[in-house]
């Protein structure tokens, strides 16, 4: 009987134990939460979709406990809400349950409330339940489709498709999302980000009460501040803004059809960030970031300016509006542009005795909207009229999906775009536009154009039709535009000759005629415009035997470019090797000078280096082969071409990449010609692209193929790291390479290496090709290798590589050392300094 009692005692027991077991398993795993139910630390709720759960969570290096919201089944654990960010738990003990009042509450093991959902439910029976979005919602028992609170309306730092964020005019500034105050800090930190709806609404990035960053208006598609929302894959398509309600109240919202996770993330640094969960790769793909160049940043160049990211750092990346100057000359010279700018001559805002008005309009285009602008209702009038008829009225504009727009205040944080943006109308005063009392002779001025034009037109004629009949006499072939397979002819002399002179045997090259050009080019219409620089610009071009070209076309104002012209007519057309671009012809018309080239689709290799959304391209693989390609090319120009050429100016932008990522040099106008005894030369006239520019040429003007092989070797070093040379500038190592030889010197080379290189032999190759840029990038000429060796050190996998001196004058280019301080951007094909006296320290 004993022994019967003792079985019955201990089955009982059993089931208890597997009874208590079982709840707690059915807690862990339940999507949601009700009166007396619990979560201890350690336990969690799993959304139905098993996407994302809740639970207590410690950030990295911290022991401090807090209640948050994650995706499930992802590593790194990615928090997308936190409850108790001001209150976090001390240790372990920490409860999250129903309140007796119904509220969703974390308490702390001595039952105390450090943070609770404080509404009103209708009845304290409530139920919390995580949905498959991330949405943590509270609702009554009985009737589960009313809720009293969602996570959704208290966000932290992650907007997640489906949220909506409010939109009032009435209520003033909405600031939904408050970054953690650091990376491992929960807490609420100094940036906000949320919408503005004065005038149209946009989004707004805040540190404290000052603005850092700001989409422009939303005109129902896009937010016009940020044009490249177009090209962002699920990003134009996803938001959208709903119609207003009773109070005038609408909701900006995001989705996605996409099964992938997507999150916009607030930083704490006051950065936001789009990222798309990669199942493949099991990582977060970032897609874009803002602000994430120095035009983006709010005000930049101060008022009435305009922010262009294409031009080089300095004052040639800000510049005036048309018709206003620096408020202050001096701070504008030293690259101090907080002071903004002024107008050159005051607005009137009264009429002349003819009745017109004295203020006009000249327009902007292809830019960022200025803030603080407002829409307004027209009654029978021209948005023009309105703007007129207020004297504080500085510019207006005319947007589709918005309306008329005018600015009664200061025109401020204008961003000029390469493609996109918007035009506005700047309101001028009549002599900055030649109206007023200039009518008349502007008349004058017009007649006497036109009579010009007609004139030369005649004298262009007849010279045309001279110069067939000369050439027809002397068997010459001329460009047929009208029905010749390839548009072009065939010379070998009198247009190049004219030009170049007799200092190299011209080879026979293709001359296109300028009407075929302009044909191909679609007249150099502007949506065929693919860069510029200060030899004029360039063109994509299509003829049509299905051929495409890149013209560059030589500005009629620039002095500096007709020398580059003639020296890659006389250098190019004989250089024939794979990695470097081919010169398909040229253009030589009355002032007309255009060089033609193979058009490269995938355009330079800056564009994917440095570009984060685009950087993912460029696996391990495919820059090795770059690296390799861009060696080859330059071991023939030095070595193995028909000429000795040197390139001076080598550069991430002038590495072209074709269809399948193959890279090709090019941009020869500051090549030099050497003979095949001639180790160096001098020059006084320096050029080239601070940044990659070696020590002894940008110093003293001394350059061999060594200066070549330093550019290549900061090149390498882009490519490895992903990160611009000059990016260091200000920091304690100065350059890219000083940042290399502190890694390097501690053993930590690796943290060099670009994240997307994971695979060990790849960090292996990348580890060797940074001790390759380093012995490239030495300051002295004779410690550094001549590309012959260069190349194989990269490619041969044993054998050991010198150990790299340190560097001395990377940080040449600090304030104070020489006289002209640009930034090194290579937006600029040439930057031409003259120096004085050079001392380094």
């Amino acid at each position: 009987m004993a022994r019967f009692y003792r079985i019955l005692t201990l089955v009982t027991t059993t089931l208890v134990i597997l009874f208590q077991l079982c709840s707690i398993v059915s807690c862990s795993t339940s999507n949601s939460i009700s009166r007396n139910q619990t979560i201890r630390d350690g336990d969690s709720l799993i959304s139905e979709d098993e996407s994302f759960e809740v639970g207590f969570f410690s950030p990295k290096n911290s022991t401090l406990r807090y209640v948050g919201i994650w995706y499930k089944n992802i590593e790194p654990q990615t928090v997308v809400w936190v409850a108790n960010r001001e209150k976090p738990l001390l240790d372990h003990s920490g409860v999250l349950k129903i309140a007796d009042d119904g509220n969703l509450v974390v308490v702390n093991g001595q039952n105390v409330t450090v943070w609770s959902t404080s509404v009103k439910p209708e009845s304290n029976n409530t139920v919390a339940v995580l949905l498959g979005t991330g949405d943590l919602v509270l609702s009554s028992d009985s009737d589960r489709r009313r809720w009293c609170w969602e996570s959704f309306n208290n966000p932290t730092d992650t907007f997640l498709p489906g949220m909506m964020v409010r939109v009032n005019p009435s209520l003033r500034e909405n600031r939904s999302f408050i970054p953690w105050k650091s990376e491992n800090d929960p807490s609420p930190g100094r940036y906000s980000m949320g919408i503005d709806p004065t005038g149209v609404p946009e989004i707004v990035i805040w540190e404290g009460e000052k603005r850092k960053w700001r989409s422009g208006p939303w005109n129902s598609v896009i937010f016009t501040g940020i044009p490249d929302m177009y090209r962002v894959t699920n990003y134009a398509k996803g938001f959208k803004l709903s119609s207003p309600d009773r109070d005038g109240t609408m909701f900006f919202t995001y989705s996605t059809n996409s099964s992938d996770f997507l999150r916009f993330r607030f930083r704490f640094d006051g950065v936001q960030e789009q990222f798309r969960w990669n199942k493949d790769a099991k990582n977060w793909t970032l897609l874009q970031k803002k602000p994430n160049t120095e035009c983006e940043k709010y005000n930049r160049c101060g008022n009435y300016s305009v922010c262009d990211d294409s031009k080089e750092f300095g004052s040639g990346k800000c510049s005036c509006i048309d018709g206003f100057e620096p408020v202050y000359q001096d701070q504008w010279k030293n690259m101090n542009f907080s002071g903004g700018c002024k107008r050159r001559v005051p607005l009137n805002c009264s009429e002349s005795l003819d009745g017109d008005k004295i203020d006009g309009f000249r327009v902007l285009r292809g830019v960022k909207l200025p803030d603080f602008g407002l829409v307004v209702s027209l009654n029978n009038e021209s948005c023009k009229d309105e703007c007129m008829k207020k004297c504080s009225c500085n510019a207006y504009a005319v947007v589709v999906g918005i309306g008329c727009m005018i600015w009664t205040r200061d025109l401020i944080d204008i961003e000029r775009f390469e493609f996109g943006g918007l035009p506005i109308n700047i309101r001028l005063a009549g002599s900055e536009l030649g109206g007023g009392k200039e009518k008349s002779k502007l008349w004058i001025v017009i007649v006497s154009a036109i009579c010009a034009f007609l004139f030369g037109l005649c004298t262009w004629i007849l010279w045309r039709s001279l110069k067939a009949f000369l050439l027809k006499k002397k068997d010459l072939p001329v460009s047929d535009t009208r029905g010749n397979r390839d548009n072009s002819a065939k010379f070998s002399s009198s247009p190049i000759n004219d030009l170049v002179g007799d200092q190299v045997d011209t080879p026979d090259l293709t001359v296109f005629s300028f009407d075929s050009v302009a044909s191909a080019t679609g007249g150099f219409a502007e949506e065929n415009k693919l860069g510029h620089g200060g030899f004029g610009t360039v063109y994509k071009g299509n003829f049509s035997d299905g051929r495409e070209i890149a013209v560059k076309r030589l500005s009629g104002k620039s002095k500096q470019g007709l020398e580059e012209f003639k020296n890659e007519i006389l250098l190019i057309a004989k250089l024939q090797h794979r990695n470097l671009v081919r010169l398909q012809g040229c253009c030589i018309e009355d002032n007309e000078k255009m060089l033609l080239y193979e058009y490269m689709p995938n355009k330079s290799l800056d564009r994917f280096l440095f570009d984060e959304s685009r950087r993912e391209i460029l696996d391990w693989k495919k820059r090795w082969e770059i690296i390799g390609g861009i060696a080859r090319g330059l071991l023939y120009l030095h070595r193995d071409s028909r000429l000795k050429i040197i390139h001076r100016d080598l550069k991430a932008s002038n590495i072209l990449l074709d269809t399948e990522m193959n890279p090709k040099i090019s941009d020869f106008g500051m090549a030099r010609i050497f003979n095949y005894r001639q180790d160096q030369d001098n020059t006084i006239r320096v050029v080239g692209t601070y940044g990659y520019m070696a020590p002894e040429y940008a110093m003293e003007g001394t350059f061999s193929e060594k200066s070549d092989v330093y550019s290549f070797g900061v090149l390498i070093l882009e490519i490895v790291s992903g990160r611009k040379n000059v990016s260091f500038r200000g920091s304690e190592h100065g350059s890219l390479i000083g940042y290399a030889w502190y890694l390097w010197s501690q053993g930590k080379t690796k943290e060099m290496i670009d994240p997307t290189v994971k695979d060990s032999r790849d960090v292996e190759e990348a580890m060797r090709c940074i001790h390759v840029g380093m012995l490239c990038t030495q300051d002295s000429v004779i410690h550094r290798p001549n590309m012959g060796s260069m190349l194989l050190m990269l490619e041969s996998r044993t054998g050991q590589l010198p150990r790299p001196r340190q560097p001395t004058f990377h940080s040449f280019m600090h304030s104070g050392e020489i006289e002209l301080n640009l930034d090194g951007q290579d937006v600029a094909t040439v930057n031409d300094v003259t120096f004085t006296t050079i001392v380094g320290r």
